[in-house]
């Protein structure tokens, strides 16, 4: 009796095993990667199937719309003025608080303000974290 118990109580693990009931699975582990010649063919880079007139006409991928088309390039004159002074250098706090604030432009002391509130709620985060 005590044989037949401790036969099903193994076949019960063996099949617990097998299904993975109780065993973490990772992505890693569970499956390994096979060599050969499938992985290496898929590993390669893809040539690019759009011709260098449309890559140098259209902004590809941009479209967000299912049945739209990518936009147009359109020269220089058409964008607006600030488009092209996003990625201008703005400047630091440190270097904001050298200057007089009476004598900043208005873009300035609005980013100074900002930076300088900023920088207060760290501060203050700062000391009530280690009280």
């Amino acid at each position: 009796m005590a044989l037949n118990h401790i036969r099903s109580v193994r076949s019960f693990i063996i099949a617990k095993e097998a299904v993975g009931v109780g065993h973490r699975r990772f992505a890693a582990g569970a499956s390994k990667a096979k060599k050969g010649s499938k992985g290496a063919a898929s590993d390669a880079p893809k040539a690019s199937i759009l011709s260098k007139e449309v890559k140098s006409t259209t902004v590809v991928g941009a479209n967000i719309l299912k049945d739209g088309a990518d936009p147009k390039i359109m020269p220089d004159s058409e964008y607006p003025d600030w488009l092209w002074h996003l990625l201008d250098k703005r400047p630091a706090l440190s270097e904001l608080r050298r200057k007089n604030i009476e004598t900043l432009p208005y873009e300035d002391l609005k980013r100074f303000v900002k930076l300088d509130n900023r920088a207060r709620i760290k501060e203050n985060n700062a000391v009530k974290a280690k009280n």
